[in-house]
């Protein structure tokens, strides 16, 4: 049986600009990384400004809502900004099977540069792939 995978991104209170900092990506890959021990595998990501997109493949008793709190609240131990930190929930898209990961993922990794933050995506410091999830 194939398990789910979601396309997430969440937002920053005020899209303030909190997440691209050394301290909260590795953070972020610290999260991402035990994940796997809950049966969840975070593949591919960009850590935006104030923004993150991310691909996460749930387990058998995966809640992402739950993960997602999970996630913010540990985010937020790393980030040295006043509350409130995060924008109220979060968008998710379950892919289909006919659906793309190569194609959702290229268009994720192209954000920095349509942003004007850098010209080629792989400079982006904030990007990376925790589990190698294949599709």
């Amino acid at each position: 049986m194939t398990r789910p995978l979601y396309f997430v991104t969440f937002n920053t209170h005020a899209r303030r600009h909190l997440l691209t900092k050394p301290r909260v990506h590795q953070q972020f890959i610290a999260v991402a990384t035990t994940a796997e021990q809950r049966g969840v595998a975070v593949g591919r990501y960009v850590l935006m400004p104030d923004h993150a997109h991310l691909f996460v493949r749930s387990g058998p008793d995966f809640l992402l809502p739950q993960w997602m709190r999970m996630l913010k609240r540990t985010l937020s131990k790393s980030i040295a900004a006043g509350l409130p930190h995060w924008q109220h929930g979060f968008f998710d898209h379950l892919l289909r099977h006919s659906e793309s990961y190569a194609q959702k993922w290229e268009y994720v990794r192209q954000n920095p540069v349509r942003a004007g933050l850098i010209a080629d995506p792989d400079h982006w410091p904030y990007t990376g792939e925790i589990v190698h999830l294949p599709r």
